[in-house]
C-alpha cells in the first residue's frame, strides 16, 4: 500500500479525528497542514471532491470527509475494524459518527472561531508542530482576512455560539448514554470522529472543567491526551450557565468574563 498523504489545517478536529484512524489501521502517511481558509484553493487546485478538510490521498484515489475516508480506511483495510460486524450495532456505530459530524463537529468549530476572534495570540498555539510553510508569528499577524472568512464560511455569531454552548450539556449527555450502551467505546469510528470534537472544545479553559469529568471527556483525553492549542477564559459568564447547572452548579477557578 502507498503511503497516504493526508492535507489538514491546525487544529482541525476531523483531520485529527482521521489522524487516529490511519494510526488505529497502521497505515503510514505524510500530513500536509495548509492555511484556515486558503486550503480551500489549494485542495480545488489538487482535484479533491470538497474544498473542506480532512482530504487524504490513498493508492491514487482523493478523499474528501471524515466519514467518507472511514469507510475507505475500512475497505482498504479492513482490521482492526472501525466498525462492528454485527449489522444492528454497525447502524447505530454509523448514526453516532453521522451525528458527531453533522452535529458536534460545526459545534466546537463556531465555538472556536469566536474565541480565536477576540483572541488572535492563541491561534499560534494550534499551529503547534504544523510546517504551514510560513512562520507562524508571522501567520498570525496576519491572520484578520483568514479569521473573517472563517468566521463567515462557518456562519459564526454571538447567538448561534451562545445556542451551542446551551446545546452542550445535551450532548454530553447523549454521548455518555452511547459510551454506557457501549455503541461508543470500541475504538471505532464514532469514538474518533467524536473525541476529537470533545477534545478541541477542551483546549478552551472555560470549557475543560466542565467536560473532563465526565465519560465523554475522559475518552476524548484517553484518545487524544495532546491537543495542541489553548484558549483562556474568554467565553461569556451567562453562555457557560447551562454547562454549570449541569455538573451541579460547580465553577472553575476558569470561569468566562462577564458579559
Amino acid at each position: 500500500m502507498a503511503e497516504a498523504t493526508l492535507y489538514s489545517i491546525p487544529g482541525s478536529h476531523p483531520a485529527m479525528a482521521v489522524r487516529l484512524m490511519l494510526e488505529r489501521k497502521g497505515i503510514p502517511y505524510r500530513r500536509v497542514d495548509l492555511l484556515p481558509a486558503l486550503s480551500r484553493v489549494a485542495l480545488f487546485a489538487l482535484r479533491f471532491p470538497a474544498v473542506t478538510v480532512p482530504a487524504l490521498r490513498i493508492d491514487g484515489k482523493r478523499i474528501s470527509g471524515s466519514r467518507e475516508i472511514s469507510r475507505e480506511l475500512e475497505r482498504i483495510r479492513p482490521e482492526p475494524p472501525l466498525f462492528p460486524a454485527d449489522p444492528a450495532e454497525r447502524v447505530a456505530v454509523e448514526d453516532a459518527e453521522r451525528w458527531g459530524e453533522e452535529v458536534l463537529q460545526p459545534a466546537a468549530r463556531r465555538i472556536l472561531w469566536w474565541a480565536l476572534a477576540r483572541d488572535r495570540e492563541a491561534m499560534a498555539s494550534y499551529a503547534a508542530g504544523a510546517r504551514l510553510g510560513v512562520p507562524v508569528g508571522l501567520a498570525v499577524k496576519t491572520a484578520a482576512p483568514v479569521v473573517r472568512a472563517e468566521l463567515r464560511i462557518n456562519q459564526v455569531s454571538d447567538e448561534r455560539v451562545r445556542a451551542d454552548l446551551a446545546a452542550l450539556p445535551g450532548y454530553l449527555r447523549r454521548i455518555d448514554d452511547w459510551l454506557a450502551d457501549e455503541t461508543m467505546g470500541h475504538r471505532n469510528a464514532a469514538d474518533y470522529q467524536i473525541a476529537t470534537s470533545l477534545r478541541l472544545l477542551m483546549t478552551l479553559d472555560d470549557l475543560r472543567p466542565h467536560l473532563a469529568s465526565r465519560p465523554a471527556g475522559e475518552l476524548a483525553l484517553e484518545l487524544v491526551p495532546d491537543y495542541p492549542g489553548r484558549v483562556g477564559p474568554i467565553l461569556p459568564e451567562p453562555w457557560l450557565e447551562p454547562l454549570a447547572a449541569a455538573d451541579g452548579g460547580k465553577r472553575s477557578s476558569a470561569t468566562g468574563k462577564a458579559g
